[in-house]
């Protein structure tokens, strides 16, 4: 139990790794990111304030974080008789939902990070991957059609949710599906503020293929 116990907490330690911030501090001389662009501590604020290198690296290791949580620490409870095989897919769960709290409430940043899309993208990852893969084109498609951030993700998120309806990518356990419209609605709840500037036509839009 106590090993079990300390998984969980290396989970939330994990998703509270800064990225971002220490990514600004030890290559830009930037003390906090938080203090420009949208005000957190996420791989897009990265993108927008320090550029297209630094924001993919962000996104990439904000990504891994949750992927590491929810695959690689089961994983080794598992293999060490620890966990039941039957149990994996709850604790693929709980550790990867800690780590996302982790990287939104990060206790190694003053409880101040981002928003946990790419988090919980490298968390669904280890559970759900095809999902994933039509989720993120469906991403793409919408950031390519406005170049907003927020409202691709968010639609990304709802994607997932009502594509585990689907026959096709209905999964085994009944609870991934509602845990889908979870995550969608953790989405939305995140980017509150985001919405707020979407009506009222100020949020930002990212540069696509060079362009302003």
């Amino acid at each position: 139990m106590l090993i079990i116990i300390l998984a969980l907490l290396a989970a939330y330690l994990l998703g509270s790794i800064p990225t971002a911030l220490w990514v600004g501090r030890a290559f830009f001389n930037l003390a906090d990111i938080r203090e420009h662009g949208s005000g957190n501590a996420g791989a897009t604020n990265t993108f927008r304030v320090l550029g297209k290198k630094a924001g993919t690296f962000v996104l990439l290791v904000d990504a891994f974080k949750g992927f590491a949580a929810a695959w690689f620490l089961p994983n080794f409870l598992l293999s060490q008789g620890l966990i039941q095989p039957e149990n994996l897919f709850y604790f693929r769960l709980a550790c990867g939902v800690l780590a996302v709290v982790g990287h939104i409430y990060p206790v190694l940043a003053g409880f101040r990070g981002g928003k946990g899309v790419a988090t919980i993208l490298g968390m669904m990852l280890a559970i759900a991957p095809a999902t994933v893969g039509v989720a993120l084109l469906v991403f793409l498609a919408v950031l390519g059609t406005t170049r907003y951030v927020s409202l691709s993700s968010m639609t990304a998120g709802v994607a997932f949710a009502l594509l585990q309806l689907l026959p096709a990518f209905r999964p085994a356990n009944p609870l991934q599906v509602w845990f889908g419209f979870v995550l969608a609605a953790m989405l939305i709840y995140t980017h509150r503020a985001n919405i707020g500037r979407l009506r009222a036509g100020t949020e930002s839009r990212v540069p696509l293929w060079g362009k302003k």
